[in-house]
C-alpha cells in the first residue's frame, strides 16, 4: 500500500464509476474501495505515492466537477484508518467512547484520520455511508480527556468542512452497548 489514500465522493454513480477510471489512468495508483454507497452515491479510495494520490485526486474532480460531493488526499494517514474503514476494530479496556457523525464519507475519513493524531485514542470503526442516508460516522476509544480531545479535533475538521452532524463521548460505556454497536 502506498504512503498516501486519497477519496473522492459523487453524486452519482456513473459520474462515480467514470471517476474511478479518470483516477487509475492518471497515476499509477491502487483502488482501494470503489462503491455505490446510500442514497446513491458512489466512492472511490485510491492509495500509492503522495504525488500520484495527488494528480489522480484533481483529475477526477475536474472531469465531473459538478458532481462532486467531497473530497480529500492524506499524505501519512494514521495506522487505524484502514482497519476502521475494513470493519469494526473489537474495543478493548474501554474507558470512554467517542461518536463523530457527519454529512460525507469523505468528511468522516478526514475527521477520524485527525482526530486519532490528536491523542491516544484507537479508532474502532468508520461506517462510510452505508445504510445511513449517506451520512458517515466514526468511533473511537481511549482514556476520558484523549476522546475528548480527539473527537473536539474531528469536530473542528467537520465544520472547517462543512460537514458537521453531530458528537458525543460517553464515559465508561456499558459492555452492553457493544453488543448492538458493533
Amino acid at each position: 500500500m502506498g504512503k498516501a489514500i486519497g477519496m473522492v465522493e459523487f453524486v452519482t454513480v456513473s459520474a462515480g464509476m467514470t471517476g474511478a477510471d479518470t483516477m487509475i489512468k492518471t497515476a499509477d495508483v491502487e483502488i482501494v474501495e470503489s462503491a455505490t454507497v446510500c442514497p446513491g452515491k458512489y466512492i472511490v479510495i485510491i492509495s500509492g505515492e503522495l504525488s500520484a494520490v495527488k494528480a489522480s485526486v484533481e483529475a477526477a474532480k475536474d472531469k465531473n466537477s459538478e458532481k462532486v460531493i467531497d473530497s480529500f488526499v492524506l499524505g501519512n494517514p494514521h495506522d487505524d484508518i484502514f482497519p476502521a474503514i475494513y470493519g469494526a476494530t473489537p474495543p478493548e479496556n474501554v474507558e470512554a467512547l467517542g461518536i463523530m457523525e457527519s454529512f460525507s464519507a469523505a468528511t468522516a475519513i478526514v475527521a477520524a484520520d485527525a482526530a486519532a493524531k490528536t491523542a491516544l485514542v484507537k479508532l474502532i470503526e468508520l461506517r462510510l455511508a452505508r445504510g445511513m442516508c449517506g451520512k458517515s460516522y466514526l468511533l473511537l476509544t481511549g482514556s476520558v480527556s484523549a476522546v475528548t480531545a480527539a473527537i473536539e479535533r474531528a469536530e473542528q475538521e467537520a465544520k472547517d468542512r462543512g460537514m458537521l452532524l453531530d458528537s458525543s463521548v460517553i464515559p465508561r460505556p456499558d459492555n452492553r452497548l457493544w453488543q448492538s454497536i458493533l
